[in-house]
């Protein structure tokens, strides 16, 4: 197929490809699916080989958000059942976090409920921090707290942190149909400051929630010329009690075109499975590894994920292995860098270390998951029509931070 002759050229030289290219690839057939996957799957392994790098959320503060995203099971007015609870202590956080990384993973990333954090929070977060790095020697932090004000980020720099967090979701065009308490640009902002503070920028998208090809395309192309070093790909996940329970639109082959069209567009950049994986993805999971280089390990913020151990045998039954401690996540053209929009270099020309946590889903007010994340289904999910509601693919977290019980990593 010329059309993906010519991706994997371009990817292999961070070369952008045309709109009309990426469009091309959300719109082939089935029949064409595992050569798509296996172009891909070319660029994603000359930048980073067959490593998966695992990252660890902490929902620091759950529910109860003045937000209103509609994909949000935190936000103002969501009657989904989730976990409610204020903030954790340091040292509550920081044993939370000691389970994904005796897990394997490699970053942790923090995330908290709500429009934007006060000084006060931002006091709390990096007390956090600290207590985490203290406990864990070369462990990567990368938080998600919602709309910066100025000088948080550099706090947050200061603190230890190592990455910020908030994603884009959709297209400039249509993100006021999701949300109306915030703008696109107030999201575009936040991330700027994260990557002025030299934080590692992460920012993504949410899939499925009603967009066009053009719209997915759109938002990919933004954060490429936002620069982040990390792209989360979450899948929503419609949870009842929220706008968007009756949504779904996707299927495995769907999903796995999205991320084939991320990797072209941002070959060198860390591309996350995040939210949505176990739901949408199912028994294709494995196949998605040739296409992302990072998932996450365990549940997510609101709702189950596939178990930990489910999560290292699938690495290593499809050929992949764990990403070490020692690795540096990106390749060394891209210290300090992102997804390389600059000076029509293409993705990723900056030399810059490390990827975000992308948070299952978007999260509530963007943070890293919020609550319409990857939930594991039953034994064969069926493949919903939208306007259905399938409570029954989606399990709500009762484990791990904001309980007594042993987390799932």
């Amino acid at each position: 197929m010329d059309l993906l002759n010519t991706l994997v050229d371009k990817g292999l030289r961070r070369e952008l490809p045309t709109r009309e290219e990426a469009l091309a690839v959300l719109a082939t057939s089935d029949d064409d699916l595992l050569d798509v996957v296996a172009a891909a799957g070319k660029v994603r392994r000359h930048w980073f080989g067959r490593r998966v790098k695992l990252n660890y959320l902490v929902n620091l503060k759950s529910g109860l958000c003045p937000e209103d995203c509609s994909y949000c099971s935190q936000r103002l007015g969501s009657t989904a059942g989730i976990l409610k609870y204020t903030w954790l202590k340091p040292d509550e956080a920081s044993q939370a976090a000691a389970a994904g990384l005796a897990g394997g993973a490699k970053r942790v990333c923090l995330v908290a409920s709500g429009r934007g954090p006060t000084d006060r929070d931002v006091d709390r977060v990096s007390d956090t921090i600290k207590a985490i790095k203290d406990q864990n020697e070369g462990v990567e932090v990368c938080a998600c707290l919602g709309l910066l004000s100025d000088g948080q980020a550099e706090r947050l720099r200061e603190a230890g942190a190592d990455a910020y967090n908030h994603n884009l979701n959709t297209s400039e065009a249509t993100y006021g149909d999701i949300t109306t308490t915030h703008t696109y640009a107030d999201r575009v902002d936040t991330v700027q400051k994260a990557h002025g503070a030299g934080l590692s920028a992460c920012s993504g998208l949410i899939a499925g929630m009603g967009e066009s090809d053009e719209d997915l395309v759109d938002v990919v192309y933004s954060l490429r010329e936002l620069d982040p070093d990390s792209v989360p790909v979450n899948f929503l996940i419609p949870f009842e009690g929220t706008p968007l329970a009756k949504e779904w639109h996707l299927t495995p082959q769907r999903c796995l075109r999205i991320l084939a069209m991320v990797r072209f567009v941002c070959p060198d950049v860390e591309v996350r499975i995040a939210g949505g994986r176990e739901v949408h993805l199912r028994t294709m999971q494995p196949l998605a590894l040739n296409l992302a280089n990072s998932i996450f390990l365990g549940d997510y913020l609101t709702s189950e994920g596939q178990a930990g151990k489910a999560d290292l045998e699938m690495i290593a039954d499809a050929g992949f292995e764990v990403e070490g401690a020692d690795q540096v996540t990106l390749p060394d053209h891209r210290a300090g860098g992102g997804c390389g929009s600059h000076a029509d270099t293409g993705c990723g020309s900056h030399e810059g270390a490390g990827g975000c946590g992308s948070h299952a889903d978007g999260g509530c007010g963007s943070h890293e998951g919020g609550g319409v994340c990857g939930s594991a289904p039953t034994a064969a999910a069926e493949q919903s029509e939208p306007g259905e509601v399938r409570s029954d693919l989606v399990a709500v977290r009762r484990r791990g931070a904001g309980t007594d019980l042993a987390p799932n990593a």
